[in-house]
């Protein structure tokens, strides 16, 4: 009896690398890493070294976007990038940064608008909220990571989740890693997200440190 054909280990690392990539896009999965792993499960995969990597994952969410998301990806890419805009304006004396799928190109259809303040204390965005009459919901950040923010206020801009992480003053300029691999954490201040904004709907965005 002939056995059944074993993928070859770098194509069984592009298919949980793409199925992946659809839960991240189609289900609201913001983890990488949970991703590939719950993807791993359902193709079969029982070894780590045939995990894709962030990046891997990274380069199929760009590819599913253009192609099974590609308009409405744009649009929501562009409406989103306004609406972090407005709220970077009305935060500016806190020093915010958009970073996340919103400022690189690729937030899909739950995607969040992230942004990091870096006030000088976490309270006094609390009481701005307060006095604005703002309703957010406090979440505890995990303090195991060294570069843990203080805070993490959550709350709707119309229909725009927002995600806010708050930072000490003094960890502003170090170098922090992204959430999705070993990279430098992208950020933009206000004056770069305008110009994204100008500059129309885009695939994606290359940010220097």
């Amino acid at each position: 009896m002939t056995r059944p054909a074993v993928p070859h280990r770098s194509n069984l690392r592009r298919e949980i690398a793409a199925l992946a990539a659809r839960m991240i896009a189609e289900d609201g999965i913001s983890d990488y890493g949970f991703a590939k792993r719950k993807a791993a499960r359902q193709l079969g995969a029982v070894n780590a070294d045939e995990l894709p990597n962030n990046a891997e994952i990274d380069a199929e969410v760009r590819t599913y976007l253009s192609v099974f998301q590609d308009e409405e990806h744009l649009e929501r890419q562009q409406f989103m990038r306004v609406a972090a805009a407005e709220i970077m304006r009305e935060l500016e004396a806190f020093r915010p940064y958009l970073t996340g799928a919103v400022l690189e190109g690729t937030a899909g259809r739950y995607a969040e608008v992230e942004i990091d303040l870096f006030p000088e204390s976490a309270k006094e965005v609390e009481i701005f909220f307060l006095n604005h009459a703002v309703n957010y919901e406090h979440r505890e950040p995990r303090r195991n990571q060294p570069d843990a923010p203080e805070a993490i206020l959550v709350f709707d801009w119309g229909d725009v989740p927002v995600k806010l992480r708050i930072y000490s003053p003094d960890v502003e300029r170090l170098t922090r890693r992204g959430p999705h691999g070993a990279r430098q954490m992208e950020r933009a201040r206000l004056a770069t997200v305008e110009t994204l904004i100008k500059q129309g709907p885009a695939e994606s965005i290359d940010i220097q440190p």
